[in-house]
């Protein structure tokens, strides 16, 4: 078997495990689906490589408001490398305690919204305060997290607790300890990891039911659209609509900010 044939296997065991979660998966729809039809967010959270998980669910091609994504470059800037701006640093703040606090300071929260924390491993604090933060503040969190990574993992706070101790709801990518997932013959670490597929997935998978939700409700979601299917004026259209909308909701939030 080739190495490709192995990855791919490997991806389809992955696929698997996130079909046995859709009862999960829908109830985390569900919860979305309510923030958004009261005219709130979801707050998506994710440090390091997670951040390609909180941009799928918006915004791109296929996506509509109703999600806050958070993303700060400090934990999520890579392309340096070293030097200015360098991985070394923002490892280094994914594991500042209060700077949680900071981020959300910027917020006017609600108990009406939900939230959204992506960590694989789920034990770096800043995406654990994250959803610690959230919980204070009667957030329901949904943590997508790689079980069996998370499971054999420490957590960099001194108590010992993790990102899933801070959920009222886990979804798994599948991905298997370590994530990488090929051992190559006279390599002594794998390569490939997994999580990011896994991961990818379920966001589409939530993306679909909320979208199902908002159309069931009677309203259906402004979603970006590619104008080779709907033609030029249309998805110039969706985009406005969308863009404004995702301004509009965001103005909410930020007039409240630092509310309790």
């Amino acid at each position: 078997m080739s190495v490709t044939d192995s990855y791919l296997k490997k991806c389809e065991a992955i696929l698997k495990t996130v079909s046995a979660q859709e009862v999960e998966i829908q109830k985390a729809a569900q919860w979305f689906a309510a923030s958004i039809l009261a005219g709130r967010v979801v707050h998506v959270f994710g440090s390091g490589h997670s951040r390609i998980m909180v941009e799928e669910l918006w915004p791109r091609y296929g996506s509509f408001p109703g999600f806050n994504p958070i993303v700060e470059l400090s934990l999520t800037y890579h392309n340096n490398v070293v030097g200015a701006n360098g991985q070394r640093q923002a490892m280094f703040l994914e594991n500042v305690s209060g700077l949680a606090e900071r981020i959300l300071r910027n917020f006017g929260l609600s108990d009406i919204d939900t939230a959204l924390v992506v960590s694989s491993s789920g034990t770096n604090v800043v995406p654990v305060e994250m959803a610690e933060e959230f919980q204070k503040r009667n957030i329901k969190v949904v943590a997508l997290i790689t079980k069996e990574h998370s499971a054999q993992s420490k957590s960099k706070r001194a108590d010992g607790k993790k990102l899933g101790d801070f959920a009222d709801l886990i979804l798994d990518s599948g991905a298997p300890v370590g994530d990488s997932m090929i051992y190559i013959d006279g390599l002594d670490t794998p390569v490939s990891p997994g999580s990011t597929i896994g991961g990818v997935v379920i966001i589409n998978c939530i993306k679909a039911e909320v979208a199902k939700l908002l159309t069931e409700a009677g309203h259906p979601p402004k979603v970006l659209t590619a104008n080779a299917i709907v033609g030029e004026v249309r998805a110039k259209e969706l985009f406005e609509s969308a863009y404004d909308e995702h301004a509009h909701r965001m103005a909410e939030l930020y007039k409240n900010a630092g509310s309790k």
